[in-house]
């Protein structure tokens, strides 16, 4: 049997993938560059490579050592100060990843794209059949990762490699870094185990939200799946989550202070938008294992032994 290469197999979601392709019985090799610890759910799981992806003949040796099928790519760096720097750094990366899956044949490729290529929409839920706005993006990361999407699908148009893009929602859990920007459920949990109180949430505000072994496992599925019928996936758990579920869950779970829960929305009426996973359960079969106290819970467990 051939082998998956997840690239940034020891990020947050690339371990959750590695670990739940191991458990669907695939081979795995894991790239990793500037965080070489193995999380302890993948010890003696996968294959480790330590690898720069930017560069192009190294990539490329891989494939003189394992015999690569399929290939998940969500390596990707942290912009600087410097825009052009980290789009270099990051378009460098997924042409090496492009050209291993071209020179190796293998069967599908799965790149991170985000739900951010959405931005701009108005109607909730998000689903895969909506035109993409051309308006201004907030980070720099959401604006590489929406040009993601048509240089993988030109670059292998005509190899014989499936494209699969993984519009990612807003992933949290296990490995991600608990004071993170970029999803507000981290900081929350650890300030109140921490027995500090987090600063106040409205009991209606929320939006898309998917607990990292989900994510994981959806993207396993995706990989592994006998066929698909498109090219572009959501990847989420399917529903919205609130703040007030949050609060309920953490008050279930520690005993830290409670939160300080208001009434109605910081912004006024109207739905947080989130994403419809409708074509990925259609064509894998998959559902969320967590809600929100599942996945709470399960992260304060993580977390007594875990500084991430």
């Amino acid at each position: 049997m051939t082998k998956v290469l997840v690239t940034g197999g020891l990020g947050m979601i690339g371990a959750h993938t590695a670990r739940a392709l191991a458990d669907l019985g695939r081979e795995v090799v894991c790239t990793a560059h500037h965080r070489a610890e193995v999380p302890s759910f993948l010890a003696g799981e996968v294959a480790v490579e330590v690898l720069d992806v930017t560069d192009r003949d190294a990539f490329l040796a891989l494939g003189s050592r394992h015999d690569i099928g399929d290939i998940v790519h969500l390596a990707g760096s942290v912009p600087g100060d410097d825009p052009v720097a980290f789009f270099r750094t990051d378009t460098a990366g997924l042409l090496n990843a492009l050209d291993a899956a071209r020179v190796w044949g293998v069967r599908r490729f799965a790149v991170a794209s985000s739900l951010g290529v959405y931005f701009g929409r108005t109607e909730v839920p998000w689903h895969e059949e909506l035109p993409l706005p051309s308006g201004d993006l907030p980070h720099l990361i959401i604006a590489f990762k929406k040009a993601v999407e048509p240089l993988t699908t030109h670059a292998l148009r005509g190899s014989g490699v499936q494209p699969v893009l993984l519009r990612i929602g807003s992933t949290w859990g296990p490995l991600m870094d608990p004071e993170s920007p970029f999803n507000p459920i981290p900081p929350c949990i650890s300030a109140v185990l921490r027995g500090e109180q987090p600063k106040p949430l409205y009991a209606d505000d929320g939006g898309d939200s998917c607990y990292a072994p989900d994510a994981g496992r959806a993207i396993a599925m995706l990989t592994t799946a006998e066929t698909l019928r498109h090219d572009t996936y959501n990847v989420s758990r399917g529903e919205p989550f609130t703040n007030r579920e949050l609060a309920e869950a953490l008050r279930a779970t520690t005993s830290g202070p409670a939160l300080d829960v208001r009434p109605g929305r910081q912004n006024g009426p109207g739905p947080d938008p989130y994403l419809d996973i409708t074509r990925l359960t259609q064509d894998t079969g998959f559902t969320p294992a967590f809600d929100t106290a599942a996945a709470v819970a399960d992260y304060v467990a993580w977390r007594a032994g875990n500084p991430r």
